[in-house]
């Protein structure tokens, strides 16, 4: 049964908060942006989510960021400037309605998960890899032995061939070292961010935001500029390069400072910015 548009968001906040409770799990931090990309994924937009808006954003995609309200009401999802975090009752909530239905009418209703509910878990080791690993510790040595023979035959043909790709990597190493020692640097900001009208498309919790993490590039050491990398709808887009996380220096077309907004017309797809501090100039590709 074809579900409605309505009914896709309420899945697709359950797959934020799975993906959140699994990067708990994992150890792996996410961004907004990346988590939403993710929902997305896991539940895909339908022809009429995916009609661009005025802002070349995908219908679904804003009605997804918007809602994300909803999870933080229900005390499940805190949103900061480091990004967003899970929260424990936002876990248990994964546990406790497990299926997209309980977890939408919870969710609607207002329904607190309950006290008993435990924390999600890692799934255990298939039985399978255990069994295999027993099997290996019981090889009979005869074979151990055999295994042993041809490693150090291996051993000793490869060995040559180590050593010259070690000699290899050293070199190239020291090539590296060179070319880094040839690029002139200059003081750099703290932090650069690409503030626009396309934030949100980030995972930002707003537009024209230079103080989110969603919007911050990166340094790059060896080039000397600052860049961001992001999937990005069709559309025409605007933005400014400002510094240390505020408007008080930023720059906007022909690197004047305080500026005219940069304009992006953007074919859909993969974009990368880059910012040069030395002349305030920006590349788009």
């Amino acid at each position: 049964m074809r579900k409605t548009a309505a009914e896709n968001t309420n899945i697709r906040l359950k797959a934020v908060l799975d993906v959140l409770a699994e990067g708990v799990l994992s150890g792996e931090s996410q961004n907004a942006g990346a988590v939403l990309a993710e929902a997305l994924v896991r539940v895909p937009l339908n022809a009429y989510e995916a009609e661009l808006l005025s802002g070349g954003i995908p219908r679904g995609h804003k009605s997804l960021t918007t809602a994300t309200a909803k999870l933080v009401k229900a005390g499940w999802l805190v949103k900061g400037r480091s990004g967003w975090t899970i929260t424990e009752d936002g876990q248990r909530a994964t546990v406790a309605f497990p299926d997209a239905a309980a977890f939408s009418a919870a969710l609607d209703a207002g329904t607190p998960v309950p006290a008993d509910t435990p924390l999600p878990v890692a799934a255990p080791a298939k039985p399978a890899a255990k069994k295999a690993s027993a099997k290996a510790e019981k090889a009979p040595s005869k074979v151990a032995k055999v295994a042993d023979k041809a490693a150090k035959l291996i051993e000793g043909a490869v060995a040559p061939v180590a050593k010259a790709v070690h000699k290899k990597a050293e070199a190239d190493a020291e090539a590296q070292a060179a070319v880094e020692n040839s690029v002139e640097t200059i003081d750099q900001p703290g932090a650069v961010a690409v503030a626009g009208d396309f934030n949100t498309l980030l995972g930002a919790p707003e537009n024209w935001a230079p103080q989110y993490d969603e919007a911050q590039m990166k340094l790059d050491e060896l080039d000397q500029l600052w860049k961001l990398s992001a999937e990005i709808p069709a559309g025409y887009y605007n933005f400014k390069i400002a510094l240390n996380r505020s408007w008080d220096e930023n720059y906007g077309a022909f690197g004047a400072f305080d500026g005219a907004n940069h304009e992006l017309h953007h074919a859909g797809g993969q974009l990368t910015i880059r910012y040069n501090h030395r002349t305030r100039d920006i590349t788009v590709n």
